[in-house]
């Protein structure tokens, strides 16, 4: 849905990306891309950041070692990268998230892998107490490049209906 732009001065434009409430239904899957291919270093760099000592997530002679045989990408890491992958398709305009639900950690990612999301609308409601808004539901999916579905979780977000969102009644 990205890439509309609204003239903001004679020849100028500012690119918009998202969508309004208006522009989901229901049972629609989004293909979210670019898609990412995760290092080495971010994964020890977010594992170590973030506090996480468990050695399956840095240490190649204890992963080995592991049912995996090698080190496994930290899921802390991957749940917010395929969220943020879902952003400029699902709540790029949004007001707020409302929360995220059933996160399920189906299949490891390892270091090299390539991941990509995907989401499907469940749900879209107006909101009952703002007129200018509604709310959407969706599935999203994180999928390794060969198909495997690692990562499902449920999201909801506030949307503004058309003309309401901040870029609509804001110059900025």
């Amino acid at each position: 849905m990205g890439g509309e732009s609204k003239t903001v001065g004679e020849n100028r434009y500012r690119e918009s990306y998202g969508r309004y409430l208006e522009d989901f239904r229901e049972g629609d899957i989004y293909e979210h891309r670019p898609g990412r291919t995760i290092t080495e270093t971010e994964n020890t760099w977010f594992t170590l950041l973030t506090m996480n000592q468990h050695p399956l997530h840095f240490d190649q002679a204890y992963a080995e070692k592991s049912e995996f045989g090698k080190i496994v990408v930290n899921s802390g890491f991957t749940l917010p990268l395929v969220l943020g992958m879902s952003v400029s398709d699902i709540s790029q305009k949004s007001i707020a998230n409302l929360g995220w639900t059933d996160i399920k950690l189906l299949k490891p990612v390892f270091v090299g892998e390539t991941i990509y999301a995907e989401s499907t609308v469940l749900e879209i409601r107006e909101s009952k107490s703002r007129p200018t808004q509604g709310i959407v539901t969706v599935e999203t999916r994180g999928v390794k490049a060969d198909g495997t579905h690692f990562m499902t979780f449920i999201r909801t977000v506030l949307i503004p209906k058309r003309g309401h969102a901040v870029d609509d009644i804001a110059d900025y």
